[in-house]
This record gives structure tokens, sequence and C-alpha cells, in this order.
């Protein structure tokens, strides 16, 4: 009886089987792993796992620097784990186990210290399991554990990474994954060599190159194309550590650190600022308009600075403070008291304030934010208008009658709050109906002008209303109108000289320099609307910045802050106009739908390179396709929001959506087949098609056959096929293919016709 083992002369060959015995035990999940390529590449991937952490916790908070411990400490666990492959190591498997358990205690009590963020605390947790794992990797199992925790660890370092620093450490990380995968793989088929020089041919650079580019160039296509959905959907927000604040919240008080009060400052804030009057240099770095009183007669320009990083749902404008009263050269918050501050208070568990919102007619689209300042900011808290709900580390922060939030800190380096806004989408169908009755509130505070002024500016703007191509009368259609005006009719002046003492800034801006500061027309705009008696008051704050495809994040800098004129819709609340010129009229706002933003960006980029008409064409078919997802997105979402009933509605506008995008790709399909076919020559063409209906009929043919012996495959099929035809076809193929014969395709093509529908009726008559 034959045992299925290498024999020579009558017995076993013992290399053969010695062969044989290490290649069934290469299936053993218990073997011991030898290939020393494998040990130290899945190392290097951990420790490149270690310091991404590091580096990307640095952009949100102090860096850990558990690498400076963990990744030495895990080199000499790799040694001992390779050193004692071969031994049971139950001393050492025994420490383990208690180093794991009070690793895992300390974890619980960080869990509930910084319960704000959890994401770092998980990490360090992880680092710690792998360093104490590292003592104990006798197996390809224990490797493999090992290699799930460098994965996860470059996921949570995704996480909080917020800029660039994290794209080489993810390329390093891939590259060394290639070769590791590679190795993995050879040693469960029992190939695994115990040296570097055994593996060298098969990790040749050249092939680990091609490998990486072809990986990186599919990943960042996947990356542009993949929508972006809302997230944050279990409310458990990025926040900074507890702030505690000694002493006596003073609410109406801005500390902003570029100005100079009392003697007391860095020396560059320049002169007047705190009276709001008089001349004066800006400060390099610090914006002029967070302070509950702005001069606007200050000169200079601001040296760029990134202030924060934020990443959010859809991009808009960052509001930080309003302003009502107009002091003749810039503006201040008339009411500032403390009885008119309305402080908040959160518990002690939870980081959330609950915001007060008014009510409005319109529709509102909730986006969530989560900022991280970069450099010190005053003590006023940037948001996206409207905000709901405030997940800030102080126990208090206030809130003023136009909506400006101030914590009792400056804004400090690695601050880290999130706020979830109500966000109003400008229909401008709807705000072209509202009315002009406003409540007694805002007639009281937002249509002051100057007396002196009054008449002149609204016989200016009545005036470039009239002369409007056709009537305007809404407050919606003034404001965009006069916004557009400005912009096209007056034009930024860097040289403008200061203004004197009694010169008003709205007049000369007007009537003397016909133009100003960028600022400048956001106040012009402001008055020339409370002069024909439409609401208005100026805003400062933040453009979204610069977006980040690669990280997510809008890069925001202090050149990034400007002013602009909010105008109040009658029962649809206040709306943001930009008259500044080379600005967009109306700023950023929410859409039915941004899924698609980093593919938009992406377009942006190309458009810019291309010509104008071309652009335009393909960014219409663009926008056409955006908004058709966009749509059937958002209804989507209104019916699974409506219960069970939405739900299954929901479901069968997803199957019927699928079953017409399955007619429109076998349409197109068809489509694309027959002019293919109209393509080839007659013989080609009409072959192509008996192969089509026999592969409609169960009958392939495989790539590696000839027409002929296709042709006999078809003749031993179980199928009601007639293959005379086939063979009729198939050898004139051959003849017009291989011997330059002419055939008669019209008679062969009746006769295919022919064979199809005796097929038909068979299987019609068949039980």
């Amino acid at each position: 009886m034959s045992t299925g083992l290498p024999r020579r002369s009558g017995f076993i060959d013992p290399a053969k089987f010695q062969a044989l015995r290490r290649t069934l035990a290469s299936t053993d999940p218990a073997e011991v792993e030898d290939s020393v390529p494998l040990r130290v590449l899945v190392q290097l991937l951990v420790i490149v796992g270690v310091i991404a952490i590091d580096v990307a916790a640095a952009d949100v908070v102090d860096s850990p620097g558990v690498s400076f411990w963990a990744v030495p400490v895990s080199i000499i666990g790799g040694f001992w784990s390779w050193y004692r492959r071969y031994k049971a190591n139950i001393p050492v498997k025994f420490c383990i186990a208690i180093a794991m358990l009070i690793a895992l205690a300390v974890f619980f009590m960080r869990l509930v210290g910084d319960s704000n963020d959890t994401r770092l605390v998980l990490a360090e947790l992880l680092i710690q399991l792998q360093v104490f794992h590292s003592f104990d990797l006798p197996r390809r199992k224990d490797l493999s554990y090992s290699l799930v925790i460098g994965l996860i660890l470059m996921g949570v370092a995704a996480t909080l990474s917020q800029t660039l620093l994290f794209a080489p450490i993810l390329l390093a990380f891939v590259a060394i994954a290639i070769p590791v995968l590679m190795l993995d793989y050879r040693s469960r088929l029992g190939l695994s060599a115990p040296s570097f020089r055994g593996v060298r041919s098969d990790l040749s650079l050249r092939r680990l190159g091609t490998f990486l580019a072809i990986i990186l160039a599919l990943g960042l296509a996947i990356f542009a194309v993949m929508p972006r959905f809302p997230g944050y959907q279990l409310r458990n927000f990025p926040v900074s550590a507890p702030i505690n604040f000694q002493g006596e919240f003073n609410a109406e008080t801005i500390t902003n650190p570029g100005y100079v009060r009392d003697g007391v400052g860095n020396g560059t804030g320049g002169t007047g600022q705190e009276s709001g009057t008089g001349a004066g240099q800006m400060d390099d770095y610090s914006y002029y308009g967070f302070s509950s009183r702005i001069n606007q007669n200050l000169r200079g320009t601001l040296t760029p600075r990134v202030v924060m990083r934020v990443r959010s749902q859809a991009e808009g404008f960052l509001r930080v403070l309003a302003f009502d009263h107009y002091t003749g050269q810039g503006w201040e918050i008339s009411r500032n008291e403390p009885e008119q501050m309305r402080k908040l208070d959160r518990p002690n568990w939870t980081f959330r304030f609950n915001l007060p919102l008014e009510p409005t007619l319109g529709r509102r689209k909730e986006v969530i934010q989560s900022y991280t300042v970069v450099a010190e900011l005053p003590n006023v808290i940037p948001v996206m208008y409207e905000a709901r709900q405030l997940y800030f580390p102080t126990k208090e922060v206030a809130i003023d009658l136009d909506g400006g939030l101030r914590a009792p800190v400056p804004l400090s380096e690695g601050l880290t709050y999130t706020v979830v806004s109500d966000v109003p989408y400008r229909n401008r169908t709807q705000l072209q109906r509202n009315s002009r009755r406003y409540p007694e509130e805002v007639i009281r505070n937002y249509l002051g002008v100057p007396d002196a002024l009054q008449q002149r500016i609204q016989k200016t703007t009545q005036d470039i209303l009239n002369a409007a191509p056709t009537p305007i009368t809404t407050p919606y259609e003034q404001s965009l109108y006069l916004a557009q005006y400005l912009k096209q009719n007056y034009t930024l002046q860097p040289d403008l000289p200061f203004f004197g003492g009694s010169e008003d800034l709205a007049e000369a801006f007007l009537y003397r320099y016909q133009g100003g500061y960028p600022d400048h027309f956001s106040t012009v705009l402001t008055l020339m609307m409370r002069s024909v008696g439409i609401p208005a008051r100026l805003v400062v704050g933040f453009l979204p910045g610069q977006f980040n495809p690669f990280t997510g994040y809008y890069v925001v800098k202090n050149t990034d802050a400007f002013a602009l004129t909010e105008v109040y819709i009658s029962g649809y609340g206040w709306f943001a106009f930009n008259p500044i010129p080379g600005m967009e009229a109306i700023p950023p706002t929410v859409n039915d739908y941004q899924a698609f933003s980093v593919l938009r960006q992406f377009w942006n980029w190309i458009a810019g390179w291309l010509p104008s008409p071309i652009a335009g064409l393909l960014g219409g078919v663009f926008e056409w396709i955006a908004g058709t997802v966009a749509w059937i997105f958002a209804e989507l979402t209104t019916l699974f929001n409506r219960g069970w009933v939405g739900i299954l509605l929901g479901a069968g506008l997803v199957t019927g959506l699928a079953f017409l995008g399955w007619i429109a790709w076998s349409g197109w399909s068809s489509w694309r087949y027959q002019r293919w076919l109209a393509k080839l020559p007659p013989m080609e063409s009409l072959y192509q098609r008996m192969l089509k209906w026999l592969e409609s009929q169960g009958i392939q043919k495989s790539s590696v056959q000839t027409p002929l012996e296709f042709a006999r495959q078809v003749r031993y099929q179980q199928a009601p096929i007639p293959v005379d035809i086939v063979d009729e076809i198939s050898n004139a193929y051959l003849h017009w293919r291989y011997g330059g014969q002419s055939a008669d395709t019209q008679y062969l093509t009746r006769r295919l016709q022919q064979a199809r529908q005796q097929t038909r009726r068979v299987r019609r008559v068949r039980p």
C-alpha cells in the first residue's frame, strides 16, 4: 500500500521527508516565525504608528511623547522575543499579564478624568499593550496582532492630525506595509526566508516602488471622489481639558492681545484703539475689530499668520461680534453693560452650553464645527451663525444681545471647542416676499444714522436704487444690489490718508475718496441700508479659510478677518452681505448637500487651468450632477427621519432609483455594443453576434478555444441549439479570417435569425 511519501530504493528519502514535514507544519497556527525580515518590518510598522500618534497629537494638544520610551523598549522586546521564540517564557507571560491589567486600570481612571476627548487616551493604552506584547511574539499570528495595532494607531493619528505633517508618516507606513504583506503571505505558504538576503530579489525596490505608486494613485482617486457625509452623529465632540477660571467673570470686557490699554500692552497696538477715535497704527498680527469698540481710522496691514484650524461639515462665515452704534469713524457695542449680558453655566458632567435661538420661518441646516486655536485670540468665540450648542472647557460663557459669545479667558494656543449651529438657508424666493414690519427692538437699535448724514446718504441710496434697470422694492434685493454697486463703483484705497478729527468715514468714502479700506465698504453699506429704513448692523469675523482636502480642515489666518453687513429680513432673521471688491457679495453658506466637497475643490483647481468657455460648460454639468445628487440625498434623509413609514418609502424610492439606474446602464451597454459591432467587418460582426447569442443560452466561449474547438463544444451541449448553423458560421469565419475568402453574410445572418427563432419556439413548448 502506498503511503504517498517520497521513496528512494524502497526507503523514505530523509531530505524530502523533512521538506514535506516543514510544508505540512507551515499550516499549523502554533508555528514559530523564523523570518527575521518579517519581524523587523512588523516592528518598523508599529514604530511608525507610535510616532504618528506623537506627531498628530502635537496639532491639538501637547505631544504625549510616548515614542521616546515606547520605541526603544519595543525594539528591546522584539530582540528578546526573537531570541526566546522557542521557549515557553511562562514568567514573562505572567509579568506581561500583570502589566496589561495595570495599564487597563490606569486607562479607566484617565477615561473618567479626561471625559472630553478619549482618542489620545485610547491610543496610549494601545501603545502600552503593544510594548508589553513585543516581549512575547513567537508565532506569526502574534505578529499579525502587532500589525492590527499599528493600523489602529495610524487610524487614531489620522483623526487627530490637522496638518500635512501626517502625510509623510502615512507614506512611510504604506511603504513598509507592502513588503510586510508580501512576506506574511510567503510565510503562510511555507516560503519564508530567514534573512534579508533570501528575499532581496522578491522585494526589489523597483517592484515595491511600482506597487506603492499604484496604491497611492488609486487611494488619491478614491479619496477625491468619495462622498463626505455629515459626521459627528454620536455627539462626542472634541473639547480641550477643563479650564478652571479663578475670579469673577467680567463679561463686558474683551481682551484683544493687539490693543494697548492704559499704558499696558505689547507696544504694537498703536494709539486711539480703546477710545475708538484718532489716528493710529494697527497691530501686525491681531485684527482690530475684536473689541467692544473699534476705530476705523487706523492704518496698516496684518502679517499673515494661521490662527485656527476648523473641521466643519460646511463652509461658512465664522461670526465673532456685531456692532449696533456708529461713532463717525468706527463702531461700538452700545449695549455692553453687565446687566445686558446673559451668562450661561454648564453642568459638571458635560461641556455643553445650550444657547438661545430665535425662532424664524426659514429652513435651517445643522452644521457642526470643531475649532483648534493655533495662535492666541481674544476672549470672543468664533461660531457659524446661528449657534445652538457650544461645547467649551470653561464653566461659564456669556452671550451679548447681538449674539456674540465671550469666554472668561482669552482663546490660548491649543484650545479646542465644538459648536453646533442651525445655519439658515438663503432661499431667495422666500426672502423676496418678506414685509417691512420689524420688531420694536430692531427698529430702536439698528436704524440709527447720524443726523448730519441721514438726508445726504438717504438721497444717494435712493438715487442708486432708482437707477436700477428694473424696480427693486424688497429689502433683500435692495441689500444685494447696493452691495454689488459698491463693489463696482468704488475702489480699495491702500494709501488712504487719516481722517481728520471731525471728518466722517462714510461721507469721506462716498464723496471725497470714492473708496477706502475693505472694512469701510461694509460700514458704508450698513449706513446706506439704515438710511432707507432697513435694519442693519456691522459684523466682524473670519472667512472659512483655505480648505485642505488631505487633512479635512479649514486653515484660518488672521488676514481672513474682516467686517460684513448683516441685514434684518422680517420673519427670517439676519443675513450677511459683503460689499468688498474682489469677494462674493453673499458669504459662503450651506447648500442642501456637500458630500462631494473634496471633488469640488479638485475641480476648482482644474478649472483654473482651462479656458473660460470650457470651464463654464463643464462647471455647469458638474453643478447639475451635484444638484441632482444633493436633491436625492436630501429627500432620502427627510424620508428616513419620518419613522417606519418614511423608511419604507425611502426603501421603495431607493429600489426604484436602482431599477432606473439598471435600465439606463443596460441601455448604455447595449448601445455601446451595437456601436462596436458596426465598426467591425461584416463577417467578424456576425461571428461576435453568434457568440453573444450562445452566451445568453448558457454556452460561453473560452479565450483559449479556437472557433472549431468551440463549435465542437456546442455540439456536445445539452441545449436546444441548431448546431449546424454554429458549424457553418464558424467555418465561414475561419475561411474569411485566415484564408481571405469572402462569405455570404446576408445568407448567414438570415440563418442565424432562423436559429434564434427556432430556439425560442423549442423553449416555449418545453414543459
